[in-house]
């Protein structure tokens, strides 16, 4: 995938670069109703939710039932985004699943929700939600360069958590800018069924937090850690297992 600058400002018509970065899809018919979507998702109150809930399904790959659209959500490439039942998608969410060629960049199960000003983004990488997890204020969680990003059910995500699958560039020369060395594939992130992140906890790439595992706030994992783990510092050391009792 082109960069988002060269996507937007160099090659083919406006047209033409719109649909690319935004919509997703060279058809009219789709470029039309993704606009009228557009207007939609600034209409305040219960007449926007009820508008939102009757026209925004249809922008998606697939779309459950129950599922709820705030304000001022932004989506970019919404045919690759796929949603079970009754997921809540809250104000100024971030749901941008650009990708060349896979028709499933993102994926939320049923019951998840997307607090304010989430981010999810994906550049020809995926993202996967399971069931019943909850995604708190301000989260950013990022998937580039085939680095999949993969959170299990039941899983509670704090305020302001950094989690990204291919984060890193390679920095081996010193003849060209490090933006242009491409990024380095490190497996991207894998958060097992039940976990717990507190607030503004950072996750890197090539990490597994094992089922049942907690993170303290602040905490920036580096390594994976085993399943039942109590985790916390800069970078993370594990302090216990739950399995060990108190």
């Amino acid at each position: 995938m082109k960069k988002t600058h060269s996507a937007i400002t160099k090659g083919g018509s406006a047209w033409s670069r719109y649909g690319q970065v935004l919509v997703g899809s060279p058809s009219i018919g789709v470029f039309l109703y993704f606009e009228w979507c557009t207007i939609l998702s600034v209409i305040p109150g219960a007449a926007g939710l009820f508008l939102r809930k009757l026209f925004w399904p249809r922008l998606f790959g697939s779309c459950g039932t129950g599922c709820a659209f705030a304000s001022h959500v932004i989506l970019r490439h919404p045919n690759r985004i796929h949603l079970g039942n009754r997921v809540v998608i809250s104000e100024g969410c971030i749901l941008d699943a650009r990708h060349d060629s896979s028709p499933h960049s993102i994926i939320l199960g049923d019951d998840v929700i997307l607090s304010n000003q989430v981010m999810l983004s994906c550049k020809n990488g995926a993202i996967t939600i399971g069931n019943d997890t909850g995604i708190n204020a301000g989260t950013i969680i990022q998937s580039t360069n085939a680095c999949p990003v993969s959170i299990g059910a039941d899983g509670i995500i704090g305020q302001r958590c950094f989690i990204v699958g291919g984060g890193n560039y390679h920095t081996d020369r010193l003849d060209i800018p490090i933006r242009l060395q491409g990024i380095k594939p490190d497996g991207g992130v894998i958060l097992e069924s039940n976990v717990w992140l507190g607030a503004n906890v950072t996750i890197n790439g090539g990490v597994t937090v094992g089922s049942g595992s907690i993170a303290a706030s602040g905490s920036v994992i580096t390594r994976s850690v085993p399943a039942h783990s109590v985790c916390m510092g800069v970078p993370a050391r594990v302090v216990r297992n739950r399995s060990d009792g108190v």
